[in-house]
């Protein structure tokens, strides 16, 4: 089941809402929100709740060992094993073909190549188990001692498949003492109703013009080969517009409804496009991702308190992770390890000269950096890969523009310029505007209510003929 879909807008949600709204019983709530998280999870691979549950259970299990042998040997082992157990699980569901086929191709050799579906959501909720093990032995958290409770934590509907990653301690104690108010509400579906937005109106059209230059298929070789220069910077930039509005629509729906349901999920995106550096850009790309490597693997590795060259060697571990986390292929690594490389540049030349520098030439610059690197993410093949640089200087003694090219912009215009827009922080501005206004409280919610509605009806719409509308992030 997906957000982005009319059943769950106006079938599953209302009725979820009704039976949890039934009670002020805070027990019964927390049951209504298993019941329903475990039903919207089953809804497409009823066969993966099991892989949840279980994973539910080893860390549970964890917990309890860390808190009864807090400070002896035990307490490291169930954090090593909850290691094991999930990690273990990850690449065995996520990267085990991918090894498989790299083993065959470097040894020469046939070994079968398991073909495992891909639970949804596993890269999202082990981290969240990980963190949660880890968090107790650090003694950053208190250890659930009720089963349910826990399972409510890893399972809630709203964060599950796709994020953000909700850690214990940011949710920890609302899950034992909570209350909805009146702004809870109206925040929440002003959020769940803009993410609806992102997603239909503007991230639907994004993949659209993608398509058109770069090919149906990400592993379709011969656009990308023979695109025209302009042409490959438009499916460039159309493909980072695209990921930001579909996952950051996702993210504002899960924190809308999190916020229905009385919980305050930590923001996961905040304006990306506004940076003036690489590094400043990661603070603000899907932030639970990258404050989880940073706590749990880059910190522990020794972070800046290292030498040059082990510092050096910590970011980059980091990044190939952080892309080999996105996807079992060797363009994700390669997307981590190219933003590495500009974090270490900028690293080693100092904020103070960055911030020295004109801000036209560093918009200028993260912008050609970000877009270019983006691309990784749709561009499945390494051949392709390469031809995809080429395409972006001309080296592939392609046109620099062609009617493909023109014709795509020029069909697409006003909505790439409201992609553009939007992506800065022009919502809260408007209200920063309206504000000012005599009755200005009254303009405010007349104007975002009139704004709402108007969002909801043009994005039912649009859904009525669309029966398959996943989120990106589903496949990571």
């Amino acid at each position: 089941m997906v957000f982005a879909d009319l059943f769950f807008l106006y079938f599953f949600l209302p009725v979820c809402l009704i039976f949890y709204f039934m009670t002020r019983n805070l027990h019964i709530r927390n049951a209504v929100l298993i019941v329903f998280s475990l039903v919207f999870y089953a809804w497409g691979e009823p066969v993966w709740v099991s892989l949840l549950i279980i994973s539910s259970v080893i860390d549970y299990i964890n917990g309890l060992v860390i808190d009864k042998f807090r400070g002896r040997p035990l307490a490291k082992l169930a954090v090593i094993w909850s290691l094991i157990a999930n990690l273990g699980l990850l690449v065995t569901f996520k990267y085990s073909g991918f090894i498989m086929e790299n083993v065959n191709a470097l040894c020469k050799t046939s070994f079968p190549v398991p073909k495992i579906s891909l639970p949804i959501g596993i890269s999202f909720y082990t981290f969240q188990t990980i963190s949660y093990t880890i968090d107790c032995y650090r003694n950053k958290v208190k250890t659930q001692k009720n089963f349910f409770k826990f399972l409510m934590y890893v399972s809630l509907f709203p964060q599950l498949v796709a994020g953000p990653i909700v850690r214990y301690s940011t949710i920890g104690e609302e899950i034992e003492n909570r209350r909805t108010t009146v702004q809870d509400l109206s925040e929440g579906i002003s959020r769940i109703i803009l993410g609806i937005g992102k997603k239909v109106l503007i991230a639907n059209a994004m993949s659209g013009v993608v398509t058109s230059l770069f090919g149906e298929s990400s592993n379709d070789f011969s656009p990308v080969a023979t695109v025209s220069v302009s042409g490959a910077w438009l499916g460039a930039a159309a493909v980072a517009l695209w990921y930001y509005f579909d996952f950051s629509g996702y993210s504002d729906i899960a924190i809308g409804l999190g916020r229905i349901f009385g919980f305050h999920f930590d923001e996961n995106f905040n304006y990306p496009f506004i940076c003036t550096s690489i590094t400043d850009f990661w603070r603000r790309w899907h932030i639970s991702l990258g404050s989880w490597f940073r706590d749990y693997v880059y910190i522990p590795m020794g972070g800046n308190r290292c030498s040059k060259a082990r510092n050096f060697f910590n970011i980059m571990v980091v990044w190939g992770l952080t892309g080999f986390w996105h996807g079992a292929s060797w363009n994700f690594v390669l997307w981590g390890l190219y933003f590495g490389v500009f974090l270490l540049i900028e690293k080693y030349i100092g904020k103070e000269r960055i911030n020295a520098c004109p801000r036209v030439i560093s918009h200028i610059y993260t912008k050609i950096i970000i877009a270019a690197g983006f691309a990784l993410l749709h561009i499945d093949r390494t051949a392709s890969v390469w031809e995809y640089f080429r395409a972006l200087v001309g080296a592939n003694s392609n046109p620099l523009t062609d009617h493909l090219t023109k014709t795509v912009f020029t069909s697409n215009i006003y909505i790439l310029a409201i992609a553009v827009l939007f992506s800065m922080p022009v919502v809260p501005k408007l209200k920063e505007i309206l504000m000012k206004q005599k009755g200005s409280a009254v303009l405010a919610q007349s104007t975002g209510v009139i704004c709402n509605l108007g969002i909801l009806a043009l994005s039912s719409i649009m859904l009525v003929n669309n029966t398959n509308n996943p989120f990106l992030y589903f496949r990571f």
